[in-house]
């Protein structure tokens, strides 16, 4: 799930191009931006986003950290959710971020570094990732782990 409506710009062209690689296909609930102070609008989406979670899912929410995992160990982390059974549910927050209770709730949070990115670029980053994550489980090449730091 995500904050804000993607359109039909660039950004949603890059990440249908992703969704249509991975198996099963990322189903996207778009959650209205929330409106107000930034509190207000942080507690609304929250509200927004708690209430859209499926009962049982394997929460992930995406929020800013200074450690993001290398592909490798997302994948391996990506294997072991898929392996849990529970569906799994990616939460990208809006302009103000995720509210702490989100972020309580979530089973595991996803730093993808410690730069700020525009949210709609966020659900391409993430949908490649997945990709890559799938691609590398699975031995296929789109992953060159063999190449020089």
């Amino acid at each position: 799930m995500a904050v804000g409506k993607i359109g039909s710009g660039p950004e949603a062209e890059l990440f249908d191009r992703y969704n249509e690689r991975l198996r099963p296909k990322l189903n996207v609930i778009e959650i209205a931006d929330g409106k107000g102070s930034p509190i207000e609008i942080k507690r609304r989406e929250a509200d927004a986003i708690l209430a859209a979670i499926p009962d049982g899912a394997f929460a992930v929410a995406l929020d800013l950290g200074p450690v993001a995992p290398r592909s490798e160990v997302l994948a391996s982390r990506l294997s072991m959710w898929v392996e849990t059974g529970k569906p799994l549910a990616f939460i990208i927050g809006g302009a103000e971020g995720l509210e702490a209770r989100v972020l309580k709730r979530a089973n595991h949070v996803l730093s993808l570094g410690p730069l700020t990115w525009p949210h709609m670029l966020v659900r391409v980053m993430l949908a490649e990732q997945l990709y890559r994550g799938r691609a590398i489980a699975s031995g296929h090449p789109y992953h060159r782990s063999g190449r020089p730091e």
